[in-house]
């Protein structure tokens, strides 16, 4: 686990769990510019021992090959693995960090899921099963906790997640992209997430579909 803060964090902790150099890494530096203690972490496991955790941002993926998988193919390891990070680490995020949020009657848990989570793709057997029961989940904590004061949102990326728009060249070549047409921005996917969290609690977003102007992925 790792930490991040602005130099005058006065709000609470916001746990990022699953962080990469994209998406993950962009939220983190948003909320700790907004003033919130950062903690991140690379599993599920470790998000009681932060004490009172306000945000919770679980993004976690399991990298996999993009190419389409035969359903005949796929292992049972490998397909339990996927349901594991896809959707049972956030079950265990989440009873984790809501009994405190329910206590103080706020806190704010944002899902991040995909074009799979919302359509079954022929070859990505492993990937939609986790996403759809991720969505799933959401959706239920959502109706359960919400009337509490806990604001529960799932974040379709419909999309290709590039770098920065703002990152230098090297930067790009770092994470494996140099400018692709038609890419999101990770530091304006950032910005709708801190959106949910300060949403006005007369108006909350449940899930919300973020896709650029260009065709969609899949």
């Amino acid at each position: 686990m790792r930490s991040m803060s602005s130099s005058n964090s006065t709000r609470g902790i916001a746990a990022i769990v699953g962080v990469g150099p994209k998406l993950g890494r962009s939220i983190a530096r948003k909320f700790a510019h907004e003033g919130y203690t950062v903690a991140i972490l690379a599993r599920d496991l470790g998000v009681l021992s932060l004490g009172f955790v306000e945000v919770l941002v679980y993004n976690a993926y399991q990298p996999m090959c993009w190419n389409p998988t035969n359903f005949t193919d796929i292992r049972l390891d490998s397909f339990e693995k996927s349901l594991a990070v896809s959707s049972v680490g956030a079950f265990h995020c989440a009873q984790q960090v809501l009994p405190s949020m329910v206590e103080r009657g706020r806190g704010t848990i944002l899902f991040t899921g995909c074009s799979a989570s919302v359509s079954g793709i022929a070859g990505y057997s492993e990937l939609c099963c986790g996403k759809f029961a991720l969505r799933a989940l959401s959706q239920c904590l959502a109706r359960e906790f919400q009337p509490m004061g806990v604001h529960v949102a799932h974040v379709i990326i419909d999309g290709v997640i590039g770098p920065p728009r703002g990152a230098s060249s090297s930067e790009r070549k770092s994470v494996g992209e140099q400018g692709v047409d038609g890419s999101m921005d990770p530091d304006a996917l950032a910005q709708t997430y801190w959106h949910l969290h300060v949403q006005d609690r007369t108006a909350w977003t449940q899930e919300i579909d973020l896709r650029p102007s260009t065709p969609r992925f899949f």
